[in-house]
């Protein structure tokens, strides 16, 4: 049986596991988290808004370009969807699986889905919007289970 990643993901916290065969037991390869503190010292004064303030247009004429306003949430989200994309794309690259699951909040699937490599989006089975990261142990086996098997 091929080898399956399963990433169970919202904006703040990622884990991968890797699906055995036989009983579809959950092994777990990686666990991220986006640190929280990152955000708050960001949004006091780090470069996350999006505002990239006065400056001269691309014509070089005098003037102030603004850039669009984004939230703190929204581009540490973005950030956090890279790194986990990464991770995906490298691990099929590197042959360490053959196929993936994506189990994620809305917000974060409509985010890492576009940021996989050709390679990754060819063996994605499956892409569930759902939030299981506050799950551990059989409880999480159980519900990956039951996303897994809800209609496309």
């Amino acid at each position: 049986m091929k080898k399956t990643w399963i990433l169970v993901t919202n904006a703040t916290r990622a884990r991968v596991f890797e699906r055995q065969a036989a009983d579809h037991a959950l092994i777990e390869l990686a666990d991220f988290v986006y640190p929280v503190k990152n955000l708050e010292d960001e949004a006091a004064g780090g470069d996350l808004t999006g505002a990239a303030g006065k400056g001269h247009g691309r014509t070089g004429h005098a003037g102030t370009q603004f850039e669009p306003h984004i939230e703190v949430k929204d581009k540490a989200r973005a950030n956090f969807a890279h790194q986990l994309a990464d991770y995906l794309n490298q691990g099929v690259t590197e042959q360490r699986c053959e196929a993936l699951l994506l189990i994620a909040s809305s917000p974060m699937l409509g985010e890492i889905k576009p940021l996989l490599s050709s390679a990754a989006a060819s063996v994605l089975e499956r892409a569930v919007a759902s939030d299981l990261t506050r799950y551990q142990h059989a409880e999480l086996q159980e519900r990956v289970e039951r996303a897994l098997q809800l209609p496309v």
